[in-house]
């Protein structure tokens, strides 16, 4: 999945930005309102992290004009504004979910998991299609109630297929949203990996779950049984979050 990062102190955003690649993210990330407008625009997102007190454009405005423009994609809002005025300023430009400064982290991997899936339609942690589980909480694989082992990237692209089941994905933007855009691109290695979770997914070859199409890309075959429909930025929200309740600070040790 891709994350776009708009946070204006540094070191806060380098930290956003190791963890969130630790956890198999690619990352975009930059420090004002003007460039993460453009980069919200341009790039392939599939969630961001917004910061409201941004120079050149304040993270409300970025916000409003890409609902104006279209873009779907959630938003996570990260600030350290805790007014109830701010959230609803935020939700109402908006935002999907909304989390004071200081956080800890595992929070936001959750949030942004969430969210993720919610865009995708799906409301729980456990993906489940054609007799395939995959459970974007632990990060792990069943297939026919067998534990399935699978290396980082591997699962980066079966949850990308599965949260999409049933439609056609692109090797292109398979890759966009997978990689950094710094990252080799080799779509040779696509196909290995695609070619391997066949064999692990399907030994028997009996389910044939990922349908390769020639000139299209691919399709994770089996549709989810029971479609939630949630738009986007339809998601049900806790805005009651205080500050002091949470504990991730950042390396200067004050909040913006």
């Amino acid at each position: 999945m891709r994350v776009l990062v708009i946070e204006d102190e540094t070191p806060l955003r380098e930290q956003l930005t190791a963890q969130l690649r630790s956890e198999g993210y690619a990352v975009d990330a930059v420090s004002d309102g003007i460039e993460g407008l453009y980069f919200g625009n341009e790039y392939p997102v599939d969630i961001a992290i917004l910061d409201l007190g941004l120079p050149k454009l304040s993270g409300i405005e970025v916000l409003k004009r890409w609902r104006s423009e279209g873009r779907t994609f959630p938003v996570l809002i990260l600030t350290a504004r805790g007014g109830w005025q701010d959230r609803v300023a935020g939700l109402e430009a908006g935002a999907d979910d909304y989390l004071c400064k200081p956080f800890h982290m595992p929070e936001v991997l959750a949030r942004l998991r969430a969210l993720v899936r919610r865009a995708a339609g799906w409301a729980s942690s456990v993906v489940s299609a054609g007799g395939i589980e995959l459970d974007t909480s632990a990060q792990n694989v069943r297939a026919g109630g067998v534990p399935v082992e699978l290396t980082a990237f591997e699962y980066k692209v079966l949850e990308y297929l599965m949260l999409h089941a049933g439609e056609f994905v692109s090797k292109t933007d398979l890759t966009e949203h997978l990689y950094d855009e710094d990252a080799d691109r080799d779509s040779n290695v696509l196909e290995v990996l695609v070619a391997r979770l066949r064999r692990k997914l399907d030994p028997q070859r009996t389910l044939a779950p990922i349908e390769t199409l020639r000139g299209r890309g691919y399709r994770f075959r089996f549709e989810r049984p029971h479609s939630v429909s949630v738009k986007p930025h339809e998601t049900t929200l806790n805005v009651g979050n205080k500050p002091e309740q949470n504990g991730f600070t950042n390396r200067s040790g004050h909040t913006r």
